[in-house]
């Protein structure tokens, strides 16, 4: 198969994205939204991000938006401004096609550019293997997990943290 095209996202994406991430939303558990939000809300957060300088990335295959990711900040305190979390969302007709890999990949390249220096994935139940897996092959090291904190679809889910330096890491001050 053809390597997607990663590129800058932008408004005109606002209906793919809301698409994937109401997929993820309603059938999995990566998210721990309830209610998938609408066009407007996605087109905020989207807005929100980019005029804060994140990078917010979309995979092409084949014309079709496949899946997207944006690095956004971790927490609001100022002393966090150095630290981003990711997320990575691949529509279900394009999963196990390692477009998350390269997502991933490109967030971090993209990150580092924007001068971040410490990057957490924060991974909605620990039964996500996959989602594990891909950040560990992109350097992440498990920091631990939330048990069971959140509760959707009837069950309690887990919160596994990993965390990858970027840059320079903590090796020098920002």
């Amino acid at each position: 198969m053809k390597e997607p095209r990663i590129r800058p996202a932008g408004p005109l994406d606002i209906a793919a994205i809301t698409r994937i991430y109401a997929d993820a939303v309603e059938h999995g558990t990566a998210s721990f939204e309830i209610e998938p939000p609408d066009k407007a809300e996605m087109s905020r957060r989207q807005k929100a991000l980019l005029d804060g300088g994140y990078p917010y990335l979309i995979a092409e295959q084949a014309g079709t938006v496949a899946g997207y990711a944006y690095a956004g900040p971790y927490r609001d305190r100022p002393a966090y401004r150095w630290c981003v979390e990711d997320s990575i969302y691949v529509a279900p007709e394009f999963q196990r096609q390692g477009i998350g890999r390269q997502l991933l990949a490109r967030i971090i390249a993209e990150s580092e550019m924007r001068g971040f220096r410490q990057m957490i994935g924060v991974i909605g139940d620990s039964a996500n293997k996959a989602s594990v897996a891909v950040h560990a092959a992109a350097g992440f090291r498990l920091i631990g997990a939330f048990q069971s904190i959140g509760f959707k679809h009837g069950h309690w889910l887990d919160t596994v943290l990993m965390q990858r330096p970027l840059g320079g890491g903590d090796s020098t001050p920002p």
